[in-house]
């Protein structure tokens, strides 16, 4: 079943944010894509706050990976591949051992930069600019 939902503005990032998590809480790897300045990370923002991250939630684009606790404890990693040159890079800041934490939500920016390396079942999340300046986040399993 496809998701799909509309987010008119800021204000509205809560609700999609709940409303994603209702829908793919069960789900342990989101890839998120979207043009520059898409707002993927006020996203990701939205998603902890709903999951209870107490710490300021920052994009990782220099890190590439910040790790975040929720109010029950469990890991959420969020990843910005943008500045990876080559997919391989991907395994020097440990990919493979965040992906395979089976109790961690890893939301993944820039997932084209590394694609290969994520597992076919994975979540795909896509937000797109409206010509109105809204976003329109679709989100599906492969």
């Amino acid at each position: 079943m496809p998701f799909s939902i509309n987010i008119a503005t800021a204000a509205g990032l809560p609700a999609a944010a709940r409303a994603l998590l209702e829908a793919f809480e069960k789900e342990p790897i989101w890839l998120l894509d979207g043009e520059m300045g898409a707002g993927k990370t006020t996203l990701v923002k939205a998603l902890c706050s709903q999951l209870g991250v107490q710490e300021p939630v920052q994009s990782p684009t220099f890190g590439l990976v910040n790790e975040y606790r929720t109010a029950a404890g469990r890991a959420v990693y969020h990843m910005d591949l943008y500045r990876l040159r080559h997919p391989d890079e991907a395994y020097d800041i440990g990919l493979e051992t965040y992906l395979d934490d089976p109790a961690a939500l890893c939301v993944v920016e820039w997932p084209d930069r590394a694609a290969s390396l994520f597992p076919a079942d994975a979540l795909h999340l896509h937000l797109n600019v409206l010509p109105d300046g809204s976003r329109q986040l679709t989100a599906g399993l492969s």
